[in-house]
């Protein structure tokens, strides 16, 4: 038998291992995404609701605090938002336009110190109201999570790295850390363990950028952040989630939001 019919056919075996069988492994794992995706999200809606009830009560540094408490739960949850959701990524989370959402109450709030931000606030709840009312029943796809985990590590170490989207308000490095937390926990999650059995090193090496970030974010303040390893590390991440998309029987992950 010629060598190119036996590579051929070894090459045929190790994608028909990985495909099937990784395939339910990873369908059984994104089922189990889904209630850290409800918490999140939760946290978010319950934040924004609280934040209507400071503002009724005039109660500006109040206002303040719900904003950044709900923020969190947003930040953590944007490894699957702009993919399955995007027109209420949009409406929730516009960025550098805040005409809506969360930027438009932070400008106020925090860059000119209006309270009278009912209007957006209520859109806001409305907004996060329809997507918790989403989650139970949306259907996750790994790929679809997995194109949001990539999308979500480039933004860190590109937009967000040269001081983010929450610049008014001051908690980017917050946004940056919840981030990070979103795409460690999504990875150990859904895919971390089918990796390992197909491919070890590469294994390895997500893990040590994920854990990486998480070291870099950490820094005292923003300007403590070492952008450059940032970057550096945020792009390593992208390039070894994009090759371990092979190993899972996925489709290679691209920077562009895009429904699965």
């Amino acid at each position: 038998m010629k060598k190119s019919v036996v590579l051929c056919l070894v090459s045929l075996a190790i994608a028909n291992s990985v495909g099937p069988v990784g395939a339910t492994a990873l369908d059984d794992a994104a089922e189990r995404y889904r209630p850290y995706m409800i918490e999140g999200i939760g946290s978010a809606l319950a934040g924004i609701k609280e934040l209507r009830e400071r503002v009724a009560a005039k109660d500006l540094a109040g206002a303040k605090r719900a904003w950044l408490s709900a923020r969190a739960g947003w930040e953590r949850s944007e490894v699957f938002t702009a993919g399955f959701v995007p027109e209420l990524d949009t409406l929730i989370d516009a960025w550098p336009n805040a005409d809506s959402g969360f930027h438009a109450i932070e400008a106020k709030l925090f860059g000119t110190g209006e309270i009278d931000v009912v209007r957006d606030t209520d859109a806001l709840i409305g907004h996060l109201d329809q997507l918790e009312s989403r989650l139970p029943t949306m259907a996750l796809t790994p790929q679809g999570l997995l194109d949001g985990t990539v999308r979500l590590a480039y933004e860190v170490g590109e937009s967000k790295a040269d001081g983010g989207e929450s610049r008014i308000s001051g908690t980017s490095l917050d946004d940056m850390r919840n981030n990070v937390d979103g795409i460690d926990f999504a990875y150990r999650t859904i895919f971390a363990e089918t990796l390992q059995v197909t491919d070890a090193r590469l294994a390895k090496q997500v893990t040590e950028r994920i854990d990486e970030l998480k070291t870099i974010v950490a820094a005292h303040d923003l300007p403590h952040v070492d952008v450059r390893a940032l970057r550096r590390a945020s792009e390593e991440l992208v390039v070894s989630l994009q090759a371990a998309s092979l190993r899972l029987g996925l489709q290679r992950p691209t920077l562009e939001a895009q429904s699965r």
